[in-house]
């Protein structure tokens, strides 16, 4: 009858160790899962973090303008002007590039003695401090000059940059002030075109050797 009883008692044991030993492999099991959970909700977050940076830092190496092409215009007033006394570039948006805000863009102007830097301005004349714009083509019907004056995928674009060295004056229908520029023949001009995002579009020029008798003349490409 004792050996029984002892028996027995072994067999209790046996199970309540059992029984925690059970309770300690859920509770791995829980831990576990948990740990999972963490690590993927972690990955996810950091996943989305670095494809952002990467998105961001795309914009910032590429260029978001591709510059189509230049063309001189010389005031015809009176007689044709020896210098060319604006300037008309047509520009887009690169592919793959964004939508550009030209209020936010600035471009520098130099023929070699004088360097101008210009921001967007519709309001006042072309100067040696601002440029202007008007669509050529607009995909969506969104480009306005005044009050939203963004470049999206599709659109043909014409800045107005004034290249004079005289007085006030109306050019192909611009009103242009002196720029203290002197793009007369064989000038070496360079223009830089640095946007709110991405890397800054460079363009340069040797004007002509000669301008003959031709109005509007053509510098780029």
């Amino acid at each position: 009858m004792k050996a029984n009883r002892t028996s027995m008692l072994k067999r209790d044991t046996s199970a309540q160790v059992g029984i925690g030993t059970l309770i300690i492999f859920i509770a791995m099991v829980l831990v576990a899962a948990i740990a999972a959970a963490v690590l993927i909700q972690t990955s996810g977050v950091l996943q989305q973090k670095a494809q952002a940076t990467g998105e961001e830092a795309t914009s910032e190496v590429s260029s978001n303008m591709k510059v189509l092409a230049a063309e001189g215009i010389r005031d015809d007033t009176t007689d044709l002007s020896d210098n060319i006394d604006l300037l008309e570039v047509q520009v887009s948006v690169s592919a793959g590039g964004s939508a550009m805000d030209l209020e936010q863009m600035v471009i520098s102007i130099s023929d070699g003695d004088t360097t101008n830097t210009l921001t967007y301005n519709d309001s006042a004349n072309l100067s040696d401090s601002s440029f202007r714009a008007e669509e050529i083509r607009d995909e969506d019907d969104s480009f306005d000059n005044s009050t939203n004056p963004v470049m999206n995928k599709g659109d043909l674009i014409r800045l107005y940059i004034s290249t004079t060295n005289e007085g006030d004056k109306i050019i192909d229908s611009q009103n242009v002030s002196t720029s203290n520029l002197v793009l007369d023949p064989r000038t070496d001009v360079q223009l830089t075109f640095t946007p709110e995002s991405g890397t800054p579009q460079q363009m340069s020029f040797v004007t002509p050797s000669s301008y003959g008798v031709d109005k509007r003349l053509s510098l780029y490409p």
